[in-house]
């Protein structure tokens, strides 16, 4: 298993190496208060790690939060509700 995502990292890895030896031309960013100019390749593996990691914010700031604030929630309701019936006294079987 181990190898295998090694080895689709590296083909991965040699794809882009490829893709931006082959679009090594370079393209202007006009951002109104400055230019940039960037390679192409260079421009689409910033615009995808750009999208990456706003995907990444998104789902964390609107699901992984809501999750732990109810697990903890239910954590403290479990808790409750063990010290509860840890303080009444057992029942004897009839």
């Amino acid at each position: 298993m181990r190898l295998g995502l090694i080895l689709l990292a590296l083909s991965f890895a040699v794809a882009g190496a490829v893709f931006g030896a082959l679009n090594g031309e370079r393209i202007v960013f006009d951002l109104y208060f400055t230019t940039l100019t960037l390679p192409k390749g260079a421009a689409l593996l910033c615009a995808v790690l750009l999208g990456w990691l706003l995907g990444g914010l998104v789902v964390y700031l609107g699901l992984v939060l809501r999750l732990r604030r109810r697990v903890r929630v239910l954590a403290r309701e479990l808790e409750r509700r063990d010290a509860e019936n840890a303080a009444k006294p057992a029942k004897p079987d009839a």
